[in-house]
């Protein structure tokens, strides 16, 4: 699993955002922010998710 380094969503296959396309991927990251349902989540909010997925909290 990698997360991107644009936007943070998690990656379980290939090399390529499925969100932002970017191929700057890594598979150094800590934490992890699963959101439901982005329009109603505090969390998504303040992390700026705008759509539901799994999100890494940082990535090196």
């Amino acid at each position: 699993m990698k997360a991107c380094r644009n936007c943070k969503k998690m990656v379980d296959e290939g090399e390529t955002c499925p969100a932002c396309q970017s191929d700057d991927l890594s598979d150094r990251f800590t934490g992890l922010l699963i959101v439901i349902d982005a329009e109603k989540s505090e969390i998504a909010k303040i992390s700026d998710v705008k759509s539901p997925g799994r999100y890494a909290v940082k990535v090196k």
